[in-house]
């Protein structure tokens, strides 16, 4: 999303890196929430499917990312998750808004955002309450 700085220029939009982990080979939803996200005013990246832990750091790394959205329907999110946290503060970017989406049990969840997770977006989230969620959370890069 684009807004105004304090002084009246223009912010740059919010970037986004949406990746899929493993071999998980389903994006229609991973898809669905990079066009949203995009048509909401983000600049999305979106990395394709089976992507490795270290590929998708590289991708937030190079494209100075202030968001990464993991998008799991495999059941492997916690290890990637895990995964992903461990790296992101290796690389010292804990300041990545780290979300986690998909078909995520409820009670995954907060071990999820022990883990380093800012937030887990289940089944029947609305893709508003996702953008609205970034917009007010996103760090400013």
């Amino acid at each position: 999303m684009t807004s105004s700085t304090a002084d009246g220029t223009k912010a740059p939009p919010i970037k986004v890196i949406v990746a899929k982990p493993g071999l998980d080979g389903h994006d229609r939803g991973a898809k669905v929430v990079a066009r949203a996200l995009r048509d909401a005013g983000m600049e999305v990246v979106y990395t394709g499917i089976y992507q490795t832990p270290d590929s998708i750091l590289r991708a937030v790394i190079q494209e100075d990312a202030a968001v990464l959205g993991l998008s799991s329907l495999s059941g492997a999110h916690m290890e990637y998750a895990k995964d992903l946290c461990k790296l992101l503060a290796e690389n010292d970017r804990t300041d990545v808004l780290f979300l986690v989406g998909g078909t995520i049990p409820e009670e995954d969840g907060e071990e999820l955002k022990q883990v380093g997770v800012t937030e887990v977006f289940g089944p029947g989230t609305r893709t508003e309450d996702i953008i609205n969620f970034i917009v007010e959370n996103a760090p400013e890069r």
